[in-house]
């Protein structure tokens, strides 16, 4: 354990035990903090993102300092962000602050100026996201906001959109995910029994397809009972 503490000078092997406590207490780190650091990085998440990952590597460039000291500093910023987490969910005027509501950038086809500059972005940035999405002109955009993550969100002007089965009065089907019954030439029992089948009706259909399970990649099985068979190549 003598790598945990500070020294003047670390072996090969002591560095990489180094690295690899380092790199799964960060993943520790990382799941108690839930998903949202991951998606979502907002203002706290950021800052929270920086000093922690400066804190880590001090330790990993430096032999002289030992890790028990960034290690300790790393857990309590765990626990202040996870408090701060939980606060900002029951304590409005604070999530308010830091997760303000999204406001116009542009409505009914026409800039906000004034907008822009509370968001401190550009017209250059604004153009750049049209593109992206695959809008060519503004006078095309009933509404963009600014949203608290830094993303700008665009609907069309309705007479722009799609028609819809709903506009036609079409009745579709429900919504149906088909479940994955094969992975990677092994049975999910599981998911085929959810599905209500058993192994005798998936061996019937390995017989029709001329097929045994080591042999497919992928095979899903939806509400209609449509068995689709995706093999290696």
């Amino acid at each position: 354990m003598d790598f945990f503490y500070g020294q003047e000078t670390l072996t090969s092997i002591q560095w990489i035990l180094r690295a690899i406590i380092s790199f799964f207490f960060l993943l520790i780190a990382t799941k108690m903090m839930g998903a949202r650091s991951i998606s979502q990085l907002r203002l706290i998440d950021f800052a929270i993102a920086l000093i922690i990952g400066n804190i880590l590597a001090h330790p990993l460039s430096d032999e002289r300092l030992g890790m028990k000291g960034s290690l300790i500093t790393t857990t309590v910023l765990i626990v202040l962000y996870i408090l701060f987490v939980f606060i900002n969910l029951k304590w409005n005027t604070l999530r308010k602050w830091f997760e303000p509501s999204p406001y116009p950038l542009i409505k009914n086809g026409e800039i906000i100026y004034a907008s822009l500059a509370k968001a401190r972005i550009t017209i250059d940035h604004v153009l750049s996201e049209l593109r992206k999405e695959k809008i060519e002109d503004i006078q095309m955009v009933a509404l963009a906001q600014w949203e608290p993550d830094g993303t700008i969100s665009f609907f069309l002007s309705p007479q722009l959109q799609a028609l819809t089965p709903a506009d036609m009065q079409l009745v579709k089907k429900p919504f149906a995910f088909p479940r994955t019954i094969i992975r990677e030439g092994k049975i999910d029992f599981n998911e085929l029994h959810q599905s209500g089948k058993d192994q005798a009706w998936l061996e019937n259909k390995f017989l029709i397809f001329n097929v045994e399970a080591r042999d497919i990649l992928l095979a899903t099985l939806d509400d209609s009972d449509e068995m689709k068979i995706y093999l290696y190549h």
